[in-house]
């Protein structure tokens, strides 16, 4: 069978042709939108007019012969393919309509827009009633998945097709995997600590993520309120353990030195003259660390199965640092580097909560990846 090429991808196929080479290769459809505009430009162009008077007797003949082959076969969705020919056929009597030429060379060109909304009302009515079929075939979420699909199409062929918003709703409640996301929060009153932030984000993505048409993402209050009593996962995240601004002081000194340097000056002869000699100083620098890390734990479980399908463990860490310095001595030793940090005053760290929501943001990305990945299938 002739291969169809869709229609708006014909539209971006004209060149400066008559279309010839087209028809010579069996592109009926391109042969007859190349000529259309040469003709637009040109309207008494010889070869444009023999190609599309030829060209679109071809391609009429060739989709009116395959729209009556297709009515008496069992080919699955056949009215979808009928609408494809009708369709292409009604855009090419509507470009040859803006085509003054081309109305005199092509008289049998006609819309055949009545037939094609007759056959898109029968394609909606095939994937509705494959829908319920195979909705009604068992109870598997792989059937509600493949019904839903088929309602989705029918929806797109004749939104207000019967109930199919209805039935669309009612497969995809059962095409979709319903995972419980379960947070332990962390609380020290202590250091001021919440994770209330990092739940938030993760909530968040996970309600807004599209992974997957076919996989939602429940707070456990959520949940309950839509009586989601038996959900398929459950996504457990939990702190192993935690360690917020754990200090570190390093303090280093060094001699410095430095030659060539003009110490003074003397008369020589009763003319003055630089005296270069070394100068030293003692630099001390000292820097402040403060260290916070974590070790998230993160378990899919199946409550069916009553085990854990999948479990990882992601760290994260964050390292704030200060660095200033003091020197004693000849600051002409000193680079201008060294001089700068010297200017510098011990800084004091971010509060508690802060560095632990820094130590978080690494873990907050591996466990969006991390689900994205193993749900992208489902």
């Amino acid at each position: 069978m002739k291969k169809l090429i869709p229609f708006f991808v014909l539209l971006a196929l004209f060149a400066c042709s008559s279309g010839k080479q087209a028809l010579q290769k069996g592109n009926y459809e391109e042969s007859v939108l190349k000529a259309i505009n040469r003709l637009r430009s040109n309207p008494g162009h010889s070869k444009a007019r023999e190609t599309l008077k030829e060209a679109y007797a071809l391609t009429q003949q060739y989709h009116l012969e395959r729209i009556a082959t297709l009515k008496v076969s069992s080919e699955a969705f056949r009215w979808e393919s009928i609408l494809n020919s009708y369709t292409t056929l009604t855009s090419l009597h509507n470009e040859i309509q803006r085509c003054p030429a081309c109305l005199q060379i092509t008289p049998s060109s006609r819309s055949y827009l009545n037939e094609a909304n007759q056959a898109r009302f029968e394609a909606a009515a095939e994937r509705y009633e494959v829908g319920k079929i195979v909705f009604k075939r068992d109870n598997s979420r792989q059937s509600a998945k493949e019904a839903y699909l088929h309602f989705k199409r029918a929806a797109e062929l004749v939104p207000d097709y019967q109930d199919v918003r209805q039935q669309m709703d009612d497969a995809l409640y059962y095409a979709t995997l319903k995972i419980v996301l379960e947070q332990i929060p962390v609380h020290s009153r202590s250091m001021g600590l919440s994770n209330e932030f990092f739940q938030n984000k993760i909530n968040e993505f996970v309600s807004s993520a599209r992974m997957n048409d076919f996989v939602r993402f429940y707070t456990p209050q959520e949940a309950k309120a839509v009586k989601v009593k038996q959900p398929d996962h459950v996504v457990r995240l939990q702190f192993d353990d935690f360690v917020v601004g754990q200090i570190y002081m390093k303090e280093s000194t060094e001699k410095i030195s430095r030659d060539s340097v003009i110490v003074g000056q003397v008369e020589v002869e009763g003319v003055k003259k630089n005296v270069y000699g070394t100068v030293t100083a003692e630099l001390t620098t000292f820097k402040k660390t403060v260290s916070s890390k974590g070790l998230l734990d993160l378990q899919i479980y199946d409550p069916l199965a009553q085990r854990i399908i999948n479990q990882q463990k992601m760290p994260g860490e964050f390292v704030w640092a200060s660095e200033w310095a003091n020197f004693k001595g000849d600051e002409r030793a000193l680079t201008k580097d060294q001089i700068a940090r010297c200017k510098l005053k011990e800084v004091p760290p971010p509060p508690p909560q802060d560095l632990f929501l820094e130590f978080c943001k690494p873990i907050y990305g591996q466990v969006t990846s991390h689900l994205e990945r193993f749900y992208r299938s489902y």
